[in-house]
This record gives structure tokens, sequence and C-alpha cells, in this order.
């Protein structure tokens, strides 16, 4: 229900005294509040009608000629924004000012407001004298818009009084009235900025500068009603300031533009704020940026430093916690690397520091007049020591940490796109790098990442063009020297390189997503040839394929479902397929690993923890994810003999497996004495050039007919046999434990998906 027109405000007049007065329409659903912005506005001397609800607002703004409206924009039973856009379908932004009122701080929903029309914005609850204000402001922008068909002077007179920069452009003259306050957003005094459109459009930034003439050009062949424009402006002090760009064509009786009449808004701190933190965005970090990159031109003694952090595994905290979660740990993180900023180390000057979140994971600082790289070395180092005390959200103990990519003016940037991928590059380097996870941009790294680039497109290809091919190296058993599995590996036939090893092609695959792709392919062909040497071969063929599982793979529980698939396409029996995983894949998402682990096992395939003692953990791993076998890491095996207590190290390996249940394969076998050594601490199993580096599937048939090993080994001595023995034992107390977990009744769950 509206509330009537007041006296004095009809629909086909207005007294000269009421539109001073100034008339308002109030738009908002809620009664209470409607009443008292009404009645502290009609205090102020503005004649005042109000609205509860859409409908109303329309009817009324058709039928009386209102100089604004205050619409409520989070209304429970109408759309504020459609209320706005219904506007905007009848009144242009000139002839019907609208000032939103919002409890909101979003920028987003605010900069939505803007697009569809909204003039200007008040947050509540309410500051009267700034409500005031920005009324006042609109109110006079209107009026000496008006005042301008009737007189130039009037209108100029009217304009300098404002808050937003107007501007009047004599088409026929092609001379520009720029008002005071237009100049001033810009930096300037009123007698530095000519009347040429030229000291508008060539402050455009580039980027922006076509957008913008096509929308004027748009707008005077009559495409639009009104021209609207949002675009950066290049202020006096080297940086860009946003602005909102608003006019109205002029045109004479026979329809001839002879003036655009408009007006500047700044909307920087709305369009540069990422709506989280309150940080500035990348669209603002960029222009800060920019005008660091151009003083540097203009004063190369002037340093600056770009400091890039990104966080660690912050996904998992999506993923496991929620985004409420998520988004309120970025705020708590934000806080605590502005303190850190602020506090400096105590050592005399400090550099001047931005903060910015430049991404959904990623920070970064701007560090100006800083004296040499040490500066930016020890601001990373305090940003990367404010995230290692806990943070308390949700009722939840969270940690975290982040890797630092720095790069340096002294790199010679001429824009500011260069300087964010440099240091973009070093942080990728501090991710996969040293211990400390901080590096500093070299020419180098961007060789290195060209390089690596090149590999991802030739990857993409490669998959398309099935380039990539299965090798196989034999697993032997020291005791009888025949073969008793195979391990599938990866290799590429690259049309230019060769045949490309997995170490230089896995890591791109895991980065880009590509590795469940790979991993699958690979996975189909290794089962298919399987069941080709079990046709050809029968009982002498081999009893295991293992096939390397990455930890992107392992932690999707779709893992288990491709492999229940690959087993029932190609016929291969569950019993003869093992996983091979390794140590560090379990840092990705543990307890998405476990589950998948345990549908795994649940099937009746058997996994092997791999390259066992380089990983993160280890003792912790073995006791919880119960794998079936281990793989002693080849940097063991090679100080066999050669370092004092090589063997030792292996003994012990090899006991804990035992006494775990698991059976033991040695890797990286290269001589006989490392061989004799195995046999004589029990190891079960070995590979290596010893026997045969990786060969292609025909070779590794004719490995399986000829079991060149098995003459050489068959004889074993007693303690052989004992040791044997007991890893029989193991094996067998294992497989026990297993088949009651698995047996009906058995209190074992498999955890779901």
């Amino acid at each position: 229900m509206s509330v009537r027109p007041p006296n004095g405000l009809l629909p086909s007049h207005r007294s000269t005294a009421t539109v001073r007065r100034g008339s308002l329409l109030i738009v908002d659903d809620n009664e209470p509040s409607r009443f008292n912005l009404l009645c502290r506005l009609a205090n102020e001397g503005f004649v005042v009608a109000a609205a509860a609800n859409g409908d109303d607002a329309v009817s009324l703004a058709a039928n009386c000629r209102f100089d604004l409206v205050l619409l409520q924009i989070d209304m429970e039973l109408t759309s504020g924004l459609d209320v706005l856009a219904r506007l905007r379908e009848r009144h242009s932004q000139t002839e019907l000012p609208v000032i939103v009122l919002t409890a909101r701080r979003q920028g987003a929903v605010i900069v939505r407001g803007f697009r569809l029309g909204a003039n200007d914005f008040v947050t509540q609850p309410i500051d009267l004298p700034v409500a005031l204000e920005r009324i006042r402001t609109q109110l006079s922008q209107k009026w000496a818009i008006e005042d301008l068909r009737r007189s130039e002077e009037r209108y100029a007179l009217a304009a300098r009084g404002t808050n937003d920069g107007f501007w009047d452009w004599n088409l026929v003259a092609n001379e520009v009235y720029w008002s005071r306050r237009w100049k001033a957003m810009l930096g300037y005094a009123d007698d530095e900025i000519g009347v040429s459109p030229d000291e508008w459009l060539t402050r455009v930034h580039s980027e922006d500068v076509e957008r913008v003439k096509a929308a004027l050009a748009a707008h005077l062949r009559r495409e639009s009603a009104h021209l609207e424009a949002e675009h950066r402006v290049l202020h006096r002090n080297g940086t860009f300031r946003w602005m909102l760009c608003r006019a109205a064509a002029v045109r004479d009786r026979d329809g001839v533009v002879t003036r655009l009449a408009g007006s500047l808004t700044d909307i920087t701190d709305v369009k540069a704020a990422d709506p989280l933190t309150g940080l500035p965005n990348r669209l603002r970090f960029t222009d800060l940026l920019d005008g660091a990159v151009k003083r540097i031109q203009r004063d190369p003694r002037q340093k600056f430093a770009l400091v890039l952090l990104g966080l660690d595994r912050f996904k998992n905290v999506t993923n496991g916690l929620g985004p409420p979660t998520a988004d309120r740990l970025l705020v708590a993180i934000a806080r605590r690397l502005q303190s850190a900023l602020r506090e400096g180390d105590g050592g005399g000057r400090q550099p001047v520091a931005t903060l910015a979140r430049v991404d959904g994971d990623e920070f970064a600082v701007l560090l100006e007049d800083i004296a040499d790289a040490r500066d930016a070395a020890r601001a990373a180092k305090r940003l990367q020591a404010a995230l290692r005390e806990p943070f308390a959200i949700d009722g939840h103990r969270l940690f975290t940490s982040a890797a630092v990519g720095i790069t340096l003016s002294a790199e010679g940037y001429v824009r500011s796109a260069d300087a964010l991928q440099d240091a973009a590059i070093a942080l990728h380097r501090a991710k996969n790098g040293r211990a400390s996870r901080r590096e500093l941009y070299d020419p180098a790294m961007r060789d290195r990442a060209v390089s690596r680039l090149r590999v991802e497109t030739d990857l993409r290809n490669a998959l398309e063009r099935h380039e990539f091919d299965v090798f196989y190296q034999p697993i032997v058993a020291i005791a009888s020297g025949r073969i008793t599995g195979f391990e599938a590996l990866a290799r590429w036939h690259h049309p230019v390189r060769g045949l490309i090893g997995p170490s230089e092609f896995i890591p791109v695959a895991e980065d880009t997503g590509l590795i469940r792709r790979l991993g699958r392919l690979i996975l189909v062909e290794s089962c298919r040839r399987m069941i080709d040497w079990q046709n050809r071969f029968g009982a002498a063929a081999p009893g295991m394929m293992c096939v390397n599982v990455s930890g992107l793979e392992l932690a999707h529980l779709d893992l288990a479902v491709d492999v229940e698939a690959v087993l029932r396409d190609t016929g291969l029996d569950s019993s003869r397929l093992k996983l091979e995983i390794t140590e560090s894949a379990f840092i990705c998402d543990a307890r998405a690993a476990e589950a998948t682990l345990r549908r795994m096992q649940a099937i009746g395939v058997e996994w092997s923890l791999d390259d066992f003692g380089t990983g993160y953990s280890s003792l912790s791993h073995l006791h919880r994810f119960r794998a079936d076998t281990l793989k002693v890491d080849r940097s063991f095996v090679s100080r066999i003999g050669v370092e004092d207590q090589g063997t030792d190290v292996v003994r012990a390996i090899v006991t804990l497996a035992h006494n775990l249940g698991m059976s033991v394969v040695a890797e990286g076998v290269e001589t006989a004495a490392q061989l004799s050594q195995l046999r004589a601490i029990g190891c079960e199993y070995a590979q290596g050039f010893h026997f045969s580096p990786p060969v292609d599937a025909q070779a590794a048939g004719a490995l399986i007919v000829d079991q060149p090993w098995a003459e050489a080994l068959r004889y074993t001595d007693a303690r052989v046999d004992d040791q044997s023995a007991v890893s029989r034992v193991s094996r067998g107390s294992r497989r026990q434990r297993r088949a009651s977990e698995k047996a009906p009744g058995s209190t074992h769950t498999i955890p779901a998906a």
C-alpha cells in the first residue's frame, strides 16, 4: 500500500519552489523504517512520499514527477534490483536519480546496482548527514542538467558545486567544459586542463579506450537512451582510478546532436575491493603496480618488489569444512598478514607495503621504496611466519602455510602484467623447491616455464594422437630367479624428442588434471597385456601386474570405480592387479586416499607402498593404511656394500615389513653383490637394471619365455629357506586377517564415498 503524494506534488505540474525543495519517493517494505526515514527527511524540508512495494513505486513514479527515489534494495517480498530495473525502463538516470539503500557492504551487490542504473548508494544504518549530502548532490546534478537546456552559463555555475565531475561537450566547436570537480578528481587544478576532448580520452586506460569510444558512437547513433561506461582514467599521481561516466546527447529541432552533457563518478573504492577481505582486488592491485612501474621509468633510483604468496592445500579446507568456513579463514589470514606487514622487522625505515587478494588462495604485496632484495626477503619471511600459528575458525583449529615468489623492479619491467607473471613463475618454483619455500625470480625461470608450457601443449596433443606406450620392468623372486610380476611404466614417444620418461611429463599431467586420463590409459593397456600373457604362457605367466597411481588419482573415489570397470572390461582377475603408491600421495588428502584403498581391498586389489623411507611420516602410513607390499627405495639399496650401515638400514626395513605382514621388493638392484645381501637378509623380491631395464611388451614377453635368472638363482641355502618361511607365515597371517575383515558379520566397514 502506498502513501498518498503530499499536497503540492501533482502528476501534471510542479512549482519552482517545490522543485528546489526536492520531491523524494521512499520505497521500503519495512513500515517502521520507511516511516522513520520519511519523517527525518520531511524535517529537513523535502517533500516526501513513500511506497511499500515495487508496483506502487513504479506507478507513483509514472504519475508523479519526483526529483529522486530512495530505494531499499534488501526488501523481503520484492527484489529492490528488480524495482530499479523497472524504473529504468521508463526513466533515465538524469531524469529520475535513484539512490539505493542497503545494509550490505559487498562490492558485487553495489556494482550490480550501478549497472542497473543506480546513481549512488547509502549504507544502513543511515548516517543522516552523509545521506543528506548525497541526496543534495544528486538533486544538484539533476537540476544542473535541466537548467543546461535553458542556459549554458547557469549550468556551468551549478556544476561547480557538485561532488561528481560534470562536463559539457560542445560538438559544434569540439570544445569541452570540464567542471572544477572533474579536474580535481584527476588531481589537477582548474587552470591545468584545457578544453580539448583529448583531456579525457587520452587519459583513459589503453584497455578501455576503444570500449568507451564505441559507447559514445552508439549513443550518438541513438542506439542507447543514454551513455554509460565504466573505465579507468589516469590520475596525476600515476595510478588509475575507476570511473563511471554517464551522459546524454542534446539535439536540435532537426535531431542533430549539438552537445553531450554528463558526469564522471569515482567508483574505485567499490570496484577495486575484494568483497570478502576488503583488501584491494587483482584489478586494483594491477593499477597500483602500473603506477609503481611508471614511477621507476621516470626515476630508476626508486625500487619496488612484488611478493606473491600462495596458500598450501587451501582447497582441502573448502572441500572438507565447506565454503563458509573457508571464507572466514581467508578473512583471518588477511588480517594476520596485514598485521605482520605493519609490525615490520624493527630495522629502521620500512618499505611502503600494500597487501591485496589477487586470487582465491593467493595474496600479493607491493613493497615500494625498498633498499634491495633483502627487504623483500625479510617481508616474505614475516608473512610466512605469521601463518605458522593455528587459526580458530568455527570450532576448528586450522593450520596453513604458504609458498612465496618474489620479483624485483631491477628486472626492468614496462608492464605490470610481466611483473605478476614472473612472480607467479617464482611462486610455482617455490611450491616445488627448497625447504624455505621462497624463491626470487631469475630469467632462467621464465625459460623453464616456457619449456613446461610447451610440454603441456605437446602432452595434450599426445593423448589425442595415442603417442603413449607402456614399458614393463620385471619383478624377480630372489629365491627362485623367476619373474613373479611386472611394473608397468608409461613412456611417451615424442615425434621430435623421441622416447621421454615419466619424470618429465607426470608432474605436468598432475598439474593440468590430465593425470586421470593418462592413468586410465596405462591401466587399461597393462590389464590387457596381462590377459594376453596368461593366454599365451599359461602357468608360466607372471602372477602380478603393478601399476603406479598418483596422489591426485588416489584422492578421487572414482579411481575405485575406474579400476572395477577396467577389470570387468578386460576380464583380469582382481588378484592379479597391484597398485603402487608413493608415500607423498597421502599428503594430498589422506582421508580420501584411505577410503579409496579400502574400496580397492574390498574388491581384491592389493597395493604396495612405493619408495619407502623417502616420503612423509612413513611409520604412520604403514600403520594406518596397511599395505600388502613395501618397496625399498633405490637410494637405500644403492648404499649396500658402499656405506658401513647401508645393509643394516635395509635389514631394518625388511624386518619391519615382515613384522607387519608385508612382502618386500627392493628397487634399483644393479649388482650381484647387492642381490646377495638382499637374499641374506630375507628380502623376497627385487627389480632393477641387474635384471632388466623397462622394456616394451615384446621384449617383456621374451623374458617370460627365457626366465634368464632362474638357473643362476634357483639354489637357496638353509638361511634363505628360514627367512622365506618367516615371510610366508607373515603373509599368511595378513591374508587371514583380511579374510576375517571381509567375512559376513565382520565389524569392518568400508568408508562411504
